[in-house]
């Protein structure tokens, strides 16, 4: 094994190709270690270059909603009415903080991601 930091463009794509190869390997051989670190060093490498924005809350909620097949109606016991789930969901009116806790345990969401800011009016 000859893991060595990825500090350039190009240590990453040797890393991912290299990762490739080893990827499917038999757990418990020098390569399978190979791979946790490598994947490690490119997960983390990832992280530094190639952040990725979380979205806002109501797309949040949306995404959510699209993996649950949800509709709208069943989110009324967290929002409170049809009419409310309808006009958070089109930004007319901002989640409350109890919104966001029943929110973040009927879809498994953070109440980081939640609490966040976010723009009134369509968008």
């Amino acid at each position: 094994m000859n893991i060595q930091p990825i500090k350039s463009e190009s240590d990453y794509r040797n890393g991912l190709k290299r990762l490739e190869v080893i990827f499917d390997v038999q757990i418990g051989t020098p390569e399978s270690d190979e791979a946790d670190v490598l994947a490690l060093l490119i997960d983390e490498y990832e992280k530094r270059h190639y952040r990725i924005e979380a979205p806002d809350p109501i797309e949040a909620i949306k995404i959510r909603m699209e993996e649950m097949h949800l509709k709208q109606i069943d989110l009324v016991s967290e929002i409170g009415g049809a009419n409310r789930v309808s006009e958070v969901l089109n930004r007319k009116r901002k989640l409350t903080v109890d919104m966001i806790r029943k929110l973040t345990t009927r879809l498994n969401l953070s109440p980081g991601i939640l609490i966040n800011d976010y723009q009134l009016g369509g968008r």
